[in-house]
């Protein structure tokens, strides 16, 4: 095969360091087709031209990267990173070490080559990996992951089988689209009227604050409320925006979100009805991908449009060299406006991109992944400043901190850090805040923070708004805040992507994938 060696033992090292999952009887045939001799010249060259496009092809399908037709459909917005961008993402799929490892094979394979026939070691790998690999762990989708048994439930462990999960999955879409959270109207006294200031955070999961050491951050403890098993269900922007637009009513699957959805699904329109005139910020244009006309759409309220950020100093550049302004630069010049019109509650959408992957601070070198901890120290402080700013305003406000995703900073087996195409537990599983500043005293009347630790997701928050609306806080003789978050509609954790879902099983997590079978994640 001559230099296709090189490519098979490439693809076998991939496969050590889990970057690949082989096609094996894929991989034999084409090896063998490779190995097969052809007198003529040119149809020896139309091989090695069919061979390297069908090779790269293979390599593709056997990667982690994300299916192809994902890749072309998102084709216009890769367009828009930048070079420094696209550079820093190659570095995180093709590490230093695997670059000297290659250079290292390639020179082992030159000076091996001439006395020793590689092909039939080649050969005897191609053989022998898998048999042992099947005796080792059992039988295999594809490469290297687990099949489930097509059986409702496993012989061995009592695990689901593929039909049972299948089961699970249309039992939960079934019961989500029959649920929903109905909002009374605000009441009238205006010494207890707030406005309510709901903070959508790109890229931050607990995961994510694990690693970037930040979990004891001030913030938390600040929070009335905290749900620390909450599912965002998506991991991509445009999808989690219109999932917590649409938080009353159940978790509807990935492409029923791009269909119209009732009325009375959109929060902001079920907070209009109940007596608050809605706005929308976002600390960046939201241009990409479209993303400011699908949250003008989603927000449910017609003719609802963000100001400008003219004038504002920029804090950072976008992956797509966009101006990102900073969060409390943002907000402090929405705040002091709505104080200058005073007027009856507000709810506003506030959209930041400050933790976005790709992004980079002024003045420095630094990567994305690397500027993470810094940018996230600078977006919980600003909320910080946010609460102390409308505390000292005398106003009153119910403020909800919800990320969208995570920002995938540790990155798994099957997805290098920054991507987020499989919808893992790291990457959905958020923290969500809820603080109501103006509250008798300053705090909470238990002085400490509401633990919401059962399994949900947005129809537990709009309930608790909900709540809080139909049971005014500030008002003298107000209910405990424990007894507000009683009793909320629980959500497993279910993730969606275009073509990925996963559910969870215990301690891990299962992947439907885009071939159609569950596999257990990694």
């Amino acid at each position: 095969m001559g230099i296709w060696n090189l490519y098979f033992i490439v693809k076998l090292y991939l496969f050590h360091i889990g970057r690949v999952e082989p096609q094996w009887l894929l991989n034999i045939l084409f090896a063998l087709a490779l190995a097969i001799r052809i007198p003529n010249r040119a149809l020896a060259a139309l091989r090695q031209v069919v061979a390297v496009v069908a090779g790269a092809a293979l390599l593709y399908w056997e990667s982690n990267l994300p299916p192809f037709e994902r890749v072309i459909s998102q084709l216009s917005n890769l367009q828009a990173f930048t070079p420094a961008y696209m550079v820093e993402l190659l570095g995180r799929l093709v590490s230093r070490e695997m670059l000297l490892t290659a250079l290292a094979v390639l020179v082992v394979f030159l000076l091996v080559n001439r006395w020793v026939r590689v092909t039939t070691l080649v050969f005897a790998a191609l053989l022998l990996v898998p048999l042992w690999q099947v005796l080792s762990v059992g039988p295999v989708v594809g490469g290297g992951q687990q099949a489930i048994a097509g059986t409702e439930t496993a012989a061995a462990g009592g695990a689901p089988g593929e039909a049972g999960w299948d089961a699970r999955l249309n039992a939960f879409r079934q019961q989500e689209a029959q649920r929903s959270v109905h909002f009374g109207p605000l009441a009238a006294t205006p010494d207890t009227q707030y406005d309510i200031i709901v903070l959508h955070i790109c890229s931050l999961s607990w995961d994510d604050l694990d690693v970037a050491k930040a979990r004891d951050n001030p913030l938390l403890s600040r929070f009335d409320f905290l749900f620390t098993n909450f599912s965002s269900a998506a991991s991509y922007s445009g999808p989690a925006a219109i999932r917590v637009l649409r938080a009353a009513c159940g978790q509807p699957r990935h492409k029923d979100l791009y269909d119209s959805a009732p009325a009375e699904c959109h929060i902001f329109s079920a907070l209009a009805d109940a007596g608050f005139s809605t706005r929308m910020l976002l600390n960046h244009d939201g241009h990409f991908d479209n993303f400011l006309q699908e949250i003008e759409k989603e927000v449910g309220v017609p003719g609802v449009k963000p100001p400008s950020n003219d004038g504002l100093p920029v804090a950072m550049r976008s992956f797509d060299n966009s101006p990102v302004a900073g969060d409390f630069d943002v907000l402090q010049r929405w705040y002091k406006k709505r104080l200058a019109e005073g007027g009856g509650p507000q709810a506003l959408y506030y959209n930041t991109v400050t933790l976005h992957d790709g992004n980079r601070l002024p003045d420095t070198k630094m990567s994305s992944l690397e500027s993470y901890p810094l940018r996230l120290s600078k977006l919980l402080g600003d909320v910080d400043k946010v609460i102390d700013m409308v505390a000292s305003s005398g106003r009153k406000a119910v403020i909800v901190f919800v990320p969208e995703h995570g920002a995938a900073l540790r990155g798994d087996a099957n997805q290098i850090a920054g991507m987020r195409e499989i919808p893992t537990p790291r990457i959905i599983h958020v923290p969500v805040g809820v603080k109501l500043v103006g509250l008798p005293g300053g705090q909470s009347p238990s002085g400490k923070t509401v633990t919401i630790d059962t399994p949900t997701s947005y129809l537990a928050l709009s309930q608790l708004m909900a709540n809080l609306v139909a049971e005014n806080p500030f008002q003298p003789g107000a209910q405990t805040l424990a007894q507000y978050a009683a009793d909320l509609p629980q959500t497993q954790m279910v993730g969606e992507n275009e073509a990925t879902v996963t559910m969870r099983d215990g301690s891990g997590y299962m992947v439907h994938t885009p071939d159609g079978v569950w596999i257990e994640g990694k």
